[in-house]
């Protein structure tokens, strides 16, 4: 079924440059999703191309019920969740490695500025999965909570929740940093 909603987001062309433009509205956000999910950036690489080409394969099957966004991210977020349940990666590659890669240390020469930011990054990425999905679903991404809901299939409080508990242990780790400083 053809959903003429799509093709005039690019006036009318061809599927190809509908999803050129996807790409470029979309590409960074889901890349950046992808990262923060699998802390990876090889991984986050291939889930990106990987959204993309099923979004090519399924464009014009796209219901409408959401936004193009949380489409997007939704995928993103089930082949991460494919890629972290596959047996190869399981027996492949350690655990914790996966987990320390995608963390660059603090170079002496960055202003305090970018450090503040990265000490931030770092410590919303320590989060627990449920909590930092929630967090970065909201304030990076700039999901409503009812979007996230759907995302995640669960309920708007449970999302509210998460959001909370998540924001308080970022506040509590940055203020353990500052006295420990």
């Amino acid at each position: 079924m053809t959903f003429e909603y799509l093709k005039s987001m690019s006036g009318g062309l061809d599927k190809n440059a509908v999803l050129s433009d996807i790409m470029l509205t979309y590409g960074e956000d889901v890349w950046n999703y992808a990262f923060f999910l699998s802390k990876n950036r090889t991984l986050a690489d291939d889930v990106t191309q990987d959204v993309f080409v099923r979004v090519y394969e399924r464009l014009y099957t796209f219901r409408g019920e959401a936004s193009i966004k949380t489409w997007l991210l939704a995928i993103t977020r089930n082949l991460v969740r494919d890629h972290w349940r596959s047996a190869w990666i399981r027996r492949v590659i350690p655990f914790g490695i996966l987990r320390q890669e995608g963390q660059e240390p603090s170079a002496e020469s960055q202003v305090i500025g970018l450090l503040a930011e990265e000490e931030v990054w770092n410590t919303v990425l320590g989060l627990p999965f449920k909590l930092r999905e929630v967090l970065l679903l909201h304030a990076h991404h700039q999901l409503s909570y009812a979007e996230i809901a759907k995302l995640l299939n669960v309920s708007e409080g449970t999302v509210k929740s998460r959001l909370s508990r998540a924001r308080a242990k970022v506040s509590q780790q940055l203020g353990e940093e500052g006295r420990k400083a």
